[in-house]
């Protein structure tokens, strides 16, 4: 299992749309695009997929925890 498809698996989990995605990945101080945001979610071959490095999901888990405690 890629990262991406853990972002995938959280999104789901958490029933988090773009925007959500968007703003928990800005409490952790990472400003991304939704076009870049939406690059993450694409399957891998398709065009215009990127690779989900471990910053990006590290910042994201982090807002996560930063949205669940308060």
């Amino acid at each position: 299992m890629d990262n991406n498809e853990i972002l995938k698996k959280l999104r789901i989990a958490f029933a988090m749309k773009d925007d959500d995605v968007q703003s928990t990945l800005a409490k952790a101080d990472m400003n991304l695009s939704k076009t870049e945001i939406n690059a993450f979610f694409r399957k891998q071959g398709q065009r215009n997929y990127v690779p989900c490095g471990d910053q990006v999901l590290r910042r994201f888990l982090d807002g996560i925890i930063k949205n669940e405690r308060g």
